[in-house]
């Protein structure tokens, strides 16, 4: 059996790592997972963890840049599948919001992740969803589906508002009853940019 070089093995350290913490802090959430719980389940030891993330709230931060990543990609996935760019887009916003019912997206990314790591907004995954939101409004923008509006300011605030409808949604007491209203009040927010409505109807002439 070829010997694994270094950088293969500090790359399972992580895995296992991470994996492990994954684990743990949807069980058990951020604040009573302990150090211990994150090394020993996979026969590691502290400065295996020290050395990869630098302590509990790093290798917290990676796990939820893993599973917003995973989220985003799931949406872009569903997104890919609708015959317009529009449609691409509600369905993007709409799918987002719709984990929010994933207990370990619940846990993790949505109670515990701002309570830990701060705004949302500024983590890398979320300005990352951020760019592909950029490239989806720029290209409405230029096929006239929008008015005319700033690409940075709309992304913004769409982005923004699939986010905290999700937040939403993972903190209610219902989730699952609480959803589609978040979803509903997406889509009417986002058809607010168009130039026209859903049925047609040029917003510009009134009719």
């Amino acid at each position: 059996m070829a010997r694994r070089s270094r950088a293969e093995m500090m790359d399972e350290t992580r895995r296992k790592l991470l994996a492990s913490a994954r684990a743990a802090f949807a069980e058990k959430g951020f604040s009573d997972t302990s150090m211990d719980d994150l090394t020993a389940a996979v026969g590691l030891t502290r400065g295996a963890l020290y050395h990869n993330f630098g302590d509990k709230r790093g290798l917290f931060a990676a796990v939820v840049d893993q599973i917003d990543a995973e989220m985003a990609s799931r949406a872009r996935s569903l997104a890919e599948a609708e015959n317009t760019a529009w449609q691409a887009l509600l369905a993007e916003g709409s799918a987002y919001i719709e984990m929010a019912l994933d207990a370990e997206v619940q846990r993790i990314v949505l109670r515990d992740g701002p309570a830990v790591l701060g705004d949302p907004a500024c983590w890398p995954s979320q300005n990352r969803c951020l760019d592909a939101t950029r490239t989806t409004v720029a290209q409405l923008l230029a096929e006239g589906t929008l008015r005319p509006v700033d690409v940075e300011a709309a992304s913004r605030l769409l982005n923004g508002a699939a986010l905290n409808a999700a937040l939403w949604v993972a903190a209610c007491d219902d989730p699952a009853a609480t959803l589609p209203k978040a979803q509903a009040a997406f889509r009417m927010l986002a058809e607010g940019l168009l130039t026209k409505d859903p049925a047609g109807a040029d917003r510009r002439s009134g009719s």
